[in-house]
């Protein structure tokens, strides 16, 4: 009888650990957020990673709980050296081919690297990769594939046909699975992989539809991996928002090294291509392309594309420089002053922020003389389809609307640089020297620029460039009438 009351505690305690077991692993709910894939204890309303609404939703776990289980230690695969030791030479770039797309990228694509390039439809990212690809076969000595989700091998050689790149050593797919991939890779051993794009890209081991956020965190994850492994510069399209951020998880530009975003209007032959993040170089370049019926070319100096050359100075026009990240471009103004009306007149811009133009017709109409705005329409825009929305240009705009309601013409070679605050004053700006360089590497010879960002404050100015200091709206115009005098 001892034995037995000894014995069955025993049967009863292994049951209950097996019943344990079976617990931990049926399917129990969890929650995940559609947006991101941050994984809360519970539901909440909205997420409490990336802060969207109505974006957590319940999903079945299966498995062990591993919480609270102590990790022992195992010997690592490779052991950790001085870092004077390690070569740098596996995270070299090589140069793709394509000057801006290497400008952006730090001097071109590393092995092992994967790009996530966004734009939206339309905008010209598979003709740009296309190009890449053929500047990659004929050029770095290994072969490129290009696996096409959204097109036919067919389409995609009317396309090379058209942009003429054709090279032996580039290879066209169209796959939507992820396995028939990674086949292509092992058969083709190439040394540039353009995956088009990777929300149509499925694989049959994780659950969902092919787009949505389990399949492209999956997808991706894996393809990170083979990039890694068989040292193969990856390009990845994604597609992108409504509101131009790139659809899928957040967790996706965590993922890759490398996030492009593909900028440009449709009604326009200019396109951008802007870092967002780049773990080989810097995340604020900009690179400039021309689309045009033969394919993309690369833009090394765009800044013709912004100006307006005329025979004689025009009322309503100023020039100033823009940057975008790290290039500074030279950029035309142009405003045009509509007849008095009744009621609330029309503020319409193009290129500009409609919120800054509001605001400088207000400085304009309470800080200068012989000025009357509240009650004409007043017309804004930008030169070439370029989209200019920094501070910096305030002073241009002022000008430019100034010179169109006073019927006084700027002069062709100066430029204005400054942010106008509420009480008149020009503001310092960022990169005064750099934008003053492009300028007069241009032919400007007349630059207005804020107190404090002259050559005296900066260092030496450019040659053959006249820099005149303005201190507020007032100034600046009176040094407009006497430039255009001279």
């Amino acid at each position: 009888m001892v034995t037995t009351s000894r014995s069955t505690p025993a049967r009863g305690g292994a049951a209950s650990g097996a019943s344990r077991g079976r617990a931990a692993r049926e399917p129990r709910p969890a929650y995940e957020c559609d947006a991101c894939g941050h994984q809360p204890p519970k539901w909440v309303g909205r997420c409490p990673e990336c802060g969207e609404w109505g974006s957590v939703v319940e999903c079945t776990v299966t498995g062990p709980m591993v919480s609270g289980r102590v990790v022992s230690s195992r010997l690592p695969a490779e052991p950790a050296r001085p870092i004077a030791t390690i070569s740098a030479a596996p995270a070299r770039a090589r140069p793709t081919g394509v000057s801006e797309l290497d400008r952006v990228l730090g001097g071109g694509l590393v092995p092992g690297a994967v790009v996530l390039l966004a734009g939206e439809p339309g905008v010209g990212k598979s003709t740009l990769l296309l190009d890449v690809a053929q500047q990659w076969a004929a050029g770095a000595g290994s072969p490129s594939l290009v696996v096409s989700g959204e097109e036919s091998v067919s389409q995609v050689r009317l396309r090379a046909e058209r942009m003429g790149t054709l090279h032996d050593q580039l290879y066209l797919a169209a796959e939507s699975d992820l396995s028939a991939v990674l086949g292509h890779l092992d058969a083709v051993k190439p040394g540039l992989l353009v995956l088009d794009s990777v929300q149509t890209i499925s694989t049959t081991g994780t659950e969902g539809v092919p787009g949505g956020v389990t399949q492209v965190r999956a997808v991706t994850a894996a393809l990170v991996a083979v990039a890694k492994e068989r040292g193969i510069a990856t390009v990845l399209v994604g597609h992108v928002t409504k509101d131009g951020q790139v659809a899928g998880p957040r967790v996706l530009e965590h993922l890759v090294d490398v996030v492009l975003h593909f900028e440009g209007d449709k009604h326009s032959s200019l396109r951008m291509v802007r870092g967002v993040k780049n773990r080989f170089g810097a995340a604020d370049e900009v690179g400039c392309f021309e689309m045009h019926e033969g394919g993309i070319s690369s833009l090394a100096d765009p800044s013709g594309l912004f100006l307006t050359r005329y025979s004689e100075p025009v009322p309503g026009t100023c020039v100033t420089v823009a940057m975008e990240g790290r290039r500074a471009l030279v950029t035309e103004v142009q405003a045009l002053i509509g007849a008095t009306v009744a009621g609330s007149p029309r503020r319409t811009v193009s290129g500009l922020d409609g919120a800054r133009l509001a605001m400088v017709l207000a400085v304009l109409q309470r800080r200068t003389e012989r000025l009357t705005l509240h009650d004409r329409e007043v017309f804004a825009a930008t030169v070439g389809g370029i989209r200019v929305v920094e501070p910096a240009a305030d002073l241009a705009v002022a000008l430019a609307v100034a010179s169109g309601g006073l019927n006084l013409a700027i002069a062709p070679n100066l430029v204005a640089i400054g942010e106008v605050g509420l009480t008149g004053e020009v503001r310092r700006v960022g990169a005064v020297p750099r934008r003053l360089a492009e300028a007069a590497r241009l032919g400007f010879r007349v630059a207005l620029v804020p107190q404090g960002c002259g050559p005296g404050s900066t260092g030496a100015g450019p040659e053959n460039m006249r820099v005149m200091e303005v201190t507020d709206v007032r100034s600046a115009l009176q040094c407009v009438a006497r430039a255009s005098a001279e």
